[in-house]
């Protein structure tokens, strides 16, 4: 993927099938100053992704019920080769379809119909969090470099989704202190995010098995949530 120039538009890619819905949000956007891929299914939109000689999209916009290949499907095929950022857009709101967006590497989840408005704003708070700052520091074994929105583990490059990136964040920000998974939602899915605290739980556990044997560093606090703490003995 080549890099993108500081004053180029971000790129967004949209995947619905719904076609009313889809050139609404897509003038909506086009008018907040994005640039707009668009796929009406599944095998359209990982076209459109995987174009050989184009660049990827800085952001996808995800339906899920599509035709021909289903959302779930396309968000695994993407994770396959990419950590780009992808938010839900889907009239699909139970708990299991949720955790699932989230277990497949969703960064957030976004439950029809919603205010333009508010869209814009997740957009928005996901493009900062990816951004980042040029800050450095390291944690035991990892170490992170947020301009790059990188995080290593013994010099190793984690393979980490965007969201997954944000909760290994804050952990870090916050080593030592006790988090509930209220606190967790509230920081980085959003205060309106409609879900359940079982979505915490479920990125935590997909960090732990990236962090392999690191994956100590982080204690579960029953009936409260988590502490990130990198043990004494294994500090540089």
């Amino acid at each position: 993927m080549e890099t993108r120039k500081e004053n180029e538009k971000v790129r967004i890619l949209l995947v619905e099938d719904e076609d009313k819905l889809r050139g609404t949000i897509q003038e909506y956007l086009q008018l907040s100053g994005y640039e707009t891929l668009e796929a009406r299914n599944g095998t359209e939109a990982l076209r459109v992704f995987g174009a050989e000689e184009g660049e990827l999209p800085d952001l996808v916009l995800l339906d899920l019920m599509l035709p021909v290949v289903s959302g779930f499907d396309v968000l695994e095929r993407i994770r396959e080769k990419s950590g780009v950022p992808v938010i839900i857009l889907t009239a699909k709101c139970s708990e299991e379809d949720q955790l699932r967006g989230f277990s497949l590497g969703a960064d957030d989840y976004l439950v029809k119909p919603f205010l333009l408005s508010v869209l814009k704003a997740h957009i928005e708070a996901l493009l900062r969090r990816i951004k980042g700052t040029s800050r450095k520091k390291t944690y035991g074994a990892l170490s992170i470099d947020e301009k790059a929105h990188k995080i290593f583990a013994d010099g190793e490059l984690l393979s980490l989704t965007p969201r997954e990136f944000e909760v290994l964040r804050f952990f870090m920000d916050n080593e030592q202190i006790v988090l509930s998974r209220d606190r967790f939602l509230d920081e980085i899915w959003g205060i309106d995010y409609s879900g359940t605290d079982r979505s915490v739980d479920t990125i935590v556990k997909q960090i732990r098995l990236k962090l392999g044997k690191y994956g100590k560093y982080i204690d579960t606090i029953y009936g409260i949530g988590y502490r990130f703490e990198v043990k004494a003995d294994e500090d540089n």
